[in-house]
């Protein structure tokens, strides 16, 4: 879809100027495309995953295994969406400055 801002009246709630890839607490939320709900249900007020969504949380999981100078604290993953909060430690952090394939035990096999 074209961006029309007749129809599209999205703000952004970034802060201006501000380095995301610095070091700091941040809390992260991700929707499915079209707000579908494709990761389980909510029944008697408990959130039940299904395949899909226990994958989004194994993901969400295994940031720091991706990403060293991450440490997560809590997640909720919910039918469409998914609220984290995750701490970036360090400086240069972010994937323009991080390559798994730069780390000393990445594991890879050739192509």
């Amino acid at each position: 879809m074209t961006y029309n801002p007749d129809i599209h009246h999205r703000r952004s709630i970034r802060l201006r100027d501000y380095e995301y890839s610095q070091a700091g607490i941040y809390f992260v939320t991700i929707c499915t495309q079209n707000r579908e709900c494709l990761w389980g249900d909510v029944a008697g007020g408990q959130m039940r995953l299904n395949d899909a969504g226990r994958m989004v949380k194994q993901c969400w999981d295994e940031i720091p295994n991706h990403f060293p100078h991450v440490t997560l604290d809590t997640v909720a993953v919910m039918p469409n969406h998914v609220h984290g909060i995750l701490t970036i430690d360090g400086t240069s952090v972010g994937a323009k400055n991080f390559s798994p394939l730069q780390q000393p035990n990445a594991q890879h096999s050739p192509v």
